[in-house]
């Protein structure tokens, strides 16, 4: 059997990245029976029907590092976590909420703040500081003038990395600037509603260089933590790290109680904004726990 990629699934066809090229595939029934779901980026085995045609079915698929439900695509190496300066204007709630996912699958973050020429007053260099002093690699970057690709480049290469961002931020447009030749789709931004139409319809896992991929994928507003226990989710704010196990309490979550060490670094190591936060996602985790009760 031949080893390789699945870099898009659509309409019940798999297509797999091979050593002799792109097959088109189906996918054998036990995994159906099975309850298993190929998915974009797993590494697979196939068999060949159609050489000349490149046909083949897809009889295995090995076991995954990690896998992300949205978008749907496993095996991922790092999160490029894209939000524009301006158009739309950056919601630093949802950019935690990226960061808590790509946190919680333990998969590198790199945020990209893209379209920086249109934020004259430069109050995107605020927000990309606060992050760098957190411990994120922040890339600033017009795609439109070109400014950042190398450094993008540079961060791209011998990995699988996941574009994640909201819809309109520019994603497909960057991965255009960097890579030229690849056309991925791109919309314009509704100036009425300040939302990106969305340009890419399925997640598809694209070759970039010998060992380097992207998953450019559909854009999102919201996402849900509800499946991240309120206790753990101090852990996924990678700045309370150092300080988490040196609270008087054990067992503490750092918003009540006395003599907390997280609390302690508030405007320090730890910006106030991020805390509130925290707090709030915390709150949320509580209370739906305590729904489900």
């Amino acid at each position: 059997m031949l080893k390789g990629v699945i870099v898009k699934g659509i309409g019940g066809f798999y297509y797999i990245d091979t050593e002799r090229g792109v097959f088109e595939t189906r996918a054998r029934g036990i995994f159906r029976k099975e309850g298993i779901r190929p998915t974009v980026g797993d590494h697979v085995r196939i068999s060949i029907l159609d050489e000349e045609n490149k046909k083949g079915s897809l009889d295995e698929i090995l076991e995954r590092r990690n896998e992300l439900i949205r978008p749907r695509v496993s095996n991922v190496d790092q999160a490029v976590i894209v939000f524009a300066a301006k158009s739309p204007n950056m919601n630093l709630d949802l950019l935690d909420r990226f960061l808590l996912l790509a946190e919680e699958q333990e998969l590198e973050i790199v945020i990209v703040i893209n379209k920086i020429d249109k934020d004259k007053k430069k109050e995107y260099e605020e927000v990309a500081n606060i992050y760098r002093q957190t411990g994120y690699p922040v890339i600033c970057t017009s795609a439109e003038e070109g400014i950042g690709m190398e450094a993008l480049q540079q961060v791209l290469e011998n990995k699988i990395s996941v574009f994640a961002g909201p819809s309109g931020v520019g994603k497909s447009s960057l991965i255009n600037a960097t890579y030229p030749g690849l056309e991925l789709n791109t919309g314009e931004i509704s100036e009425k509603i300040q939302r990106g139409r969305h340009t890419t319809r399925h997640a598809e896992l694209i070759r970039i260089s010998g060992n380097s991929y992207i998953v450019d994928s559909p854009g999102f507003t919201s996402l849900f933590l509800n499946h991240i226990p309120s206790e753990k989710l101090q852990y996924y704010f990678k700045e309370f790290e150092p300080f988490v196990h040196e609270c008087y309490y054990n067992g503490c979550v750092h918003i009540n109680e006395p003599d907390c060490a997280v609390k302690a670094e508030i405007g320090r190591v730890i910006d106030p904004m991020r805390y509130e936060r925290y707090v709030t996602i915390f709150q949320n985790l509580k209370d739906e726990e305590e729904r489900k009760k």
